[in-house]
């Protein structure tokens, strides 16, 4: 079977991307890769392209909000602008994936909410096949708060989407979510084509629950390297053999030194003959 190859979401180090673009992917260079995520790359596509071609790096895969009036992250919001708008800078940049990274609580509570977050990511794959794009969407953990005829709201979701729409799983935040991740990652199958890949102590309840404490980044300090704590990435990583295309290193919160992490996920993925 086809391995997946290393990818790592820029979010990661959105702080020494923003103050040194070309720095930052020359660093990810000098450990191996050969791919990033995008994130945030509507705004500055000319300025994104530039530094992965002088880094020699591709972004095969972007993040940026489809469904949302604004993108939420744990430290702010950002606007969205039209679907075009977005396909047309995923375009500029060499994305061929936009992904969905984060849709609100409230809209996964009630079937109606998931119908029409559902509706609408399979209009916007309508709108990105214009410009040659597929879309997909990037779980948390607010997608499995809630339950349908024993379905959960995000089982609901990839039954209601068009087979067009890609799945990233985060396996940390399915964790979080109650969900066995690995068991996850073989319903979803084919639907799989990235995975985000991080370790750690799961919070101990759903921290987008209706009446949990709001959080940010820096609240989740109990991430791990890949293969130190809960999440069970090798077994998920083998599950999904054959159908896992980008194998995406991420932390919301790197514990040390970011480039360090990194490298560290980089060594578990390859060392671990998870990537090719």
């Amino acid at each position: 079977m086809s391995l997946p190859v290393a990818s790592v979401q820029l979010y990661t180090l959105a702080k020494e991307f923003t103050s040194d673009p070309s720095g930052s992917l020359d660093k990810l260079a000098a450990i191996g890769l050969k791919n990033v995520e995008a994130f945030d790359f509507v705004r500055r596509p000319a300025e994104i392209r530039a530094a992965l071609d002088a880094s020699g790096l591709a972004s095969p895969t972007g993040h940026a909000p489809l469904l949302s009036d604004e993108l939420w992250t744990p430290d702010g919001s950002i606007p969205t602008p039209a679907p075009e708008v977005v396909f047309a800078a995923a375009a500029e940049i060499g994305i061929t994936t936009v992904i969905d990274p984060f849709v609100a609580a409230d809209r996964w509570l009630t079937e109606d909410g998931v119908a029409d977050i559902a509706d609408r990511l399979n209009k916007a794959a309508e709108v990105a096949a214009a410009f040659g794009l597929k879309v997909g969407y990037h779980n948390h953990a607010q997608e499995f708060l809630a339950s349908f005829d024993g379905q959960t709201a995000y089982e609901r979701f990839v039954a209601r989407t068009d087979e067009r729409v890609a799945i990233e799983l985060d396996l940390f935040w399915a964790l979080t979510g109650g969900q066995d991740a690995t068991e996850l990652v073989t319903k979803l199958g084919s639907r799989l084509i990235a995975v985000h890949v991080k370790d750690g102590i799961a919070p101990a309840s759903n921290p987008f629950a209706p009446d949990a404490p709001a959080f940010g980044s820096e609240t989740l300090d109990q991430q791990r390297h890949p293969g130190d704590d809960q999440v069970p990435l090798a077994a998920a990583l083998k599950a999904g053999e054959g159908a896992i295309e980008y194998a995406v290193i991420e932390y919301d919160n790197a514990p040390g030194d970011v480039f360090a992490d990194i490298q560290a996920s980089y060594d578990f993925l390859v060392k671990g003959g998870f990537v090719a």
